[in-house]
């Protein structure tokens, strides 16, 4: 981080995926659609104009556009806060090699609670140097396939330490945590007793008959980036 921050450059050579977490304000005059395309072009410019590397391509053919952004990208997840007069949108650029070692599992409630934390270590342990460790675990539970994707991916933008709302999942965050560092993979896989900084887990409730996992690791960098835009025209910008 020293380095590239004396030196201007970057600190990873892949800059990842767009992915834009944007929450909207119920007093915040909004068009989505011009919205969603100005991240979108505001993805490309980042891409082209800054020393962001073009990650994104064809899924089959394999031919990169080399501006970042394509059929389906960048990826933008929607949510609404009442009472509020702006736009919140939180920017995290994903890298493959965390993103490769996502996993999803279809559990069913006889399964129980021994069942997912297992799951999640086997995913982490399995997962290695990989993800560039120590990142955050996010674990989402319940909902259907597609939705505890995507609380996992919410998990790991929570601030790192924080804790669930809810008593039982917080302990679960902190008893998989302590089984995660004892692992011993340690920093970038070399060994050590810090596998990760932290677990984060987010849910929804499910069917009666299923219980979804994921898992979605972010590498130690965590990079994001966050600006908050009011209706008066205010710009708030952080983390």
């Amino acid at each position: 981080m020293e380095i590239a921050d004396r030196d201007n450059v970057l600190i990873c050579q892949d800059t990842g995926l767009p992915i834009y977490m944007v929450k909207i304000g119920s007093k915040f005059p909004m068009d989505g659609a011009r919205i969603a395309a100005a991240l979108k072009e505001g993805a490309k410019r980042a891409t082209l104009e800054h020393p962001f590397r073009g990650s994104s391509t064809h899924p089959v053919t394999r031919v990169n556009p080399q501006t970042g952004v394509g059929e389906g990208l960048p990826v933008i997840y929607w949510d609404f806060i009442g009472e509020n007069d702006y736009l919140d949108i939180l920017m995290i650029p994903k890298g493959s090699g965390s993103e490769n070692m996502s996993a999803m599992k279809m559990f069913i409630p006889a399964d129980g609670v021994a069942a997912v934390k297992k799951f999640v270590i086997d995913t982490v342990l399995q997962s290695g140097s990989n993800p560039c460790p120590p990142g955050v675990i996010g674990v989402g539970i319940g909902g259907t396939a597609d939705l505890v994707t995507k609380l996992a991916k919410e998990a790991i933008a929570r601030p790192v330490g924080s804790h669930n709302h809810d008593p039982f999942f917080a302990k679960l965050e902190d008893d998989l945590c302590e089984a995660i560092n004892s692992l011993g993979i340690g920093p970038m896989g070399l060994g050590g007793d810090i596998t990760t900084l932290a677990v984060h887990i987010e849910w929804a409730h499910t069917h009666i008959t299923q219980n979804p996992v994921a898992v979605n690791t972010q590498c130690w960098p965590a990079r994001r980036a966050r600006a908050k835009i009011y209706s008066d025209g205010r710009v708030e910008y952080g983390f």
